[in-house]
């Protein structure tokens, strides 16, 4: 029998995960074959075993020209693989043809240079010979255009780096902090630079900002220059020993690229951390990284996970160094390759790493140091967990139960031996429910924030716990082929809970979440609450090639309403205030993205309509969180920092800069302040002594989840009543509250179906 690993998630390839995933066997279709499916949003190598960093790198003479490399004979015939598996495989089929070749040249080019700050517009000119020929160099087996412009820009890159050497010991000394330059943060649609002179204009500006940093930082101007000779030199190092599957990966992924944002090209490295992957070794921090210009950004943080848990790295943040230990040195990583980052960020069990990020909210670059403590995920980490919530109801108060997921999980080995006590997340959430009935429930929120998704099979039992028999998703496959899961043979009689019920998602509920979610939603079985999710709706399949491979997309999710979770994800009934810059997370912010589309809905009979209902929830809802100092602060805070993304510009002038940190601060500081008024809280003389970085999330320091729930400890009661109720949870229990008067539903705990 032949082995297909597929993936229901994954982003682009130049991702790598540091930690891994639990998979499901499942036979998803009535062929011989078995297919490994992961329903997460964002998965791609699984980087476990400590590898250290060379620290014998040969050191590259300033002005030294590279060498160009040469593709190989197994990279040809892996180039004529790929492109096989793309016509004739890929979901969205397309023909190979110049306007193809067009785009995966223009891929090409900003996956080399995103930031128009290597190449002229005299290379671009050159280049252009090529925009219609890669598609016939594709079917001959030629990467020689390729090649040739992978090679130009290593030589730019060695021309730049040589430049900010030399300027180090030379000009950079004497640059004027009192001028009014700016440096232009965006230069994604910028005209290319015409002379080398232009060039030099930018770098130079670049170069002071990173002096204007660490000065800013309160480094002395000595170390400032030991910091970056060091910093450039490396870079300079490194980009020498770029080598031929370098080149070829970063091509073959343009390609991969012009198909869809989850179709990827690994290299033999990258195939073999996948296989690790597949191994479950799973020790380090637990993160989504990913390569964006000369930075390494977090994509998102694995639940349970020892970043999660120390709660201080943030979707989007820039990892700027890496130390180890306590009082290790931290080593700048700027301009390094990602496996070498990751090769710092990893390490035993209990160890520390040091981490120097820019957090994602950051408008001046500023950096911050934070201490992570490695370890694994357990499985119980990550498991559902449940509390109760208290809703006042005129003279009387409701008692809502709340199940947290953090991902869909299964035991999967347990499962394949048999065992019966195999550990899954729909067998957890049965067991929790029971224990809420027995505490009188009147109703339930299930929590899918942050929850990226894993089981697909977990998502459908899940589902069979609160509908009665049908359908809970469909997958067109590539050749049409629709498929309707689960089948009815595989569902149980009967749901344990038929009460009130509310979903509450966010930016980063992804595929298995975002296929619960629809489910509940177009059966009219419960309301959903929150943030749109991150439209995930894609199947991936792993299949060898001569040299390394791919990653294909394969099948497409589809709602039982027919509607696609793809590119829109779902969208609430009740729309939450989000943090999340949907520029940068969600699957519409990727390119060439697969459109939201639909099909002939499922047989299914809904169970309830909330329409009639929705204008009055959403007044009732809009009039509490007016005056709601919770939900007044995450509206202050989101348009402070669509004020702040919306600066393209940042000044190099030390003085205006060191006042526009201030006057942040005092902002952030002030908004802060009239919550803990509003709510009668201590007044904070500075951010330091709060999590100023907790802003970053939906659920900020003053609207967070109780602490308990990520660790998997119970605190004792004087712990948890420090901790300030999470202000998001809290408005859906009123939500839910409000549609029990209006829809008259029964509470929770006067209906228990049985299942048989």
């Amino acid at each position: 029998m032949r082995i297909i690993a597929v993936r229901a998630c994954g982003l682009q390839s130049n991702m790598t995960i540091i930690f891994g995933n639990v998979l499901l066997i499942k036979n998803t279709m009535k062929k011989t074959r078995s297919i490994i499916i992961n329903s997460g949003v964002a998965l791609t190598l699984i980087l476990a075993a400590s590898f250290p960093v060379s620290a014998t790198i040969p050191t590259a003479e300033i002005d030294a020209p590279f060498e160009a490399r040469e593709y190989t004979r197994k990279q040809v015939i892996s180039s004529k693989q790929t492109l096989g598996q793309l016509l004739n495989r890929h979901y969205e089929k397309q023909r190979l043809n110049d306007d193809l070749s067009s785009k995966i040249f223009d891929l090409y080019i900003q996956s080399m240079d995103n930031s128009r700050s290597y190449f002229l517009q005299s290379d671009i000119d050159e280049f252009e010979q090529f925009r219609y020929k890669l598609d016939d160099g594709l079917i001959k087996g030629s990467l020689n255009a390729p090649f040739i412009m992978y090679n130009r820009l290593q030589q730019r890159v060695t021309e730049r780096l040589s430049f900010l050497l030399k300027q180090i010991p030379e000009k950079a000394k004497g640059y004027d902090f009192d001028n009014q330059d700016t440096l232009s943060l965006d230069r994604e649609e910028a005209p290319w630079f015409k002379t080398t002179a232009e060039l030099d204009v930018l770098w130079t500006k670049r170069l002071k900002n990173s002096i204007l940093n660490l000065r800013l930082a309160d480094k002395e101007d000595d170390a400032i220059y030991e910091l970056l000779t060091k910093r450039y030199q490396n870079q300079l190092n490194r980009t020498h020993l770029a080598n031929e599957d370098d080149g070829f990966q970063v091509y073959m992924n343009a390609v991969t690229h012009a198909f869809d944002p989850h179709t990827a090209y690994f290299s033999p490295r990258n195939t073999e951390n996948f296989n690790i992957n597949m191994s479950l070794s799973l020790q380090g921090i637990g993160a989504v990284l990913q390569t964006e210009d000369e930075h390494t950004k977090v994509v998102r943080l694995v639940p349970a996970g020892p970043a999660d848990k120390a709660g201080e790295l943030q979707p989007a943040d820039k990892i700027t160094g890496v130390g180890q230990g306590d009082k290790g040195e931290i080593v700048d990583v700027i301009g390094w390759r990602l496996d070498e980052v990751v090769d710092l960020i990893r390490g035993p069990k209990g160890t520390t790493v040091n981490l120097e990020i820019i957090p994602s909210d950051s408008n001046d670059l500023k950096t911050k140091v934070i201490q992570i403590v490695r370890d694994e995920v357990k499985l119980e980490e990550q498991s559902a967990q449940k509390e109760i919530i208290e809703i006042p109801q005129g003279d009387k108060t409701l008692r809502i139960g709340v199940i947290e997921i953090p991902t869909f999980y299964i035991d999967f080995q347990g499962r394949q031996e048999g065992k019966k006590d195999f550990k899954s997340t729909t067998r957890d959430v049965e067991i929790l429910i029971s224990e809420l009935k027995q505490e009188n429930i009147d109703g339930i929120i299930v929590d899918l924030r942050n929850n990226g998704g894993g089981s697909l099979d977990e998502a459908l039992s899940l589902t069979d716990l609160f509908i009665d028999r049908g359908p809970v998703v469909q997958v067109r496959y590539s050749n049409g082929y629709i498929q309707v899961l689960p089948e009815n043979k595989n569902q149980q009689a009967g749901i344990v809970y038929d009460g009130p019920l509310a979903v509450l998602t966010n930016r980063l509920s992804a595929s298995a979440s975002e296929i619960f979610a629809g489910a509940i939603q177009d059966y009219g079985r419960g309301i959903i609450v929150g943030g749109q999710t991150f439209g995930k709706g894609t199947v991936q399949s792993v299949l060898p090639l001569e040299h390394g491979q791919i990653k294909l997309t394969q099948a497409k999710f589809y709602r039982v309403s027919g509607d696609s979770t793809q590119n829109q994800g779902v969208i609430p009934d009740i729309l939450f205030p989000s943090l999340f810059d949907k520029d940068k997370i969600g699957e519409s912010a990727l390119d060439e993205a697969l459109p939201w589309d639909t099909i002939r809905p499922a047989s299914y009979k809904a169970q309830r309509e909330f329409q009639q209902w929705l204008p009055l929830l959403r007044e009732k809802h809009q009039s509490r969180i007016e005056t709601n100092p919770d939900f007044i602060f995450l509206n202050e805070q989101k348009s402070l920092m669509t004020e702040l993304r919306q600066r393209t510009d940042i000044t190099l002038n030390e003085k205006q800069r060191k006042q526009e940190r201030e006057d942040n601060e005092k902002q952030r500081l002030a908004i802060e302040n009239q919550r803990r008024k509003a709510k009668g809280m201590e007044l904070l003389d500075s951010l330091k002594d709060e999590d100023a970085d907790s802003s970053k999330k939906d659920n900020t320091a003053a609207i967070s989840t109780d602490d308990s729930k990520k660790d998997g400890s119970k605190k004792d009661d004087a712990e948890k009543e420090d901790k300030e109720p999470d202000a998001l949870l809290i408005e859906t229990g009123n939500i839910l509250t409000d549609l029990m008067n209006l829809g008259k539903l029964p509470s929770g705990n006067l209906q228990h179906a049985k299942r048989h």
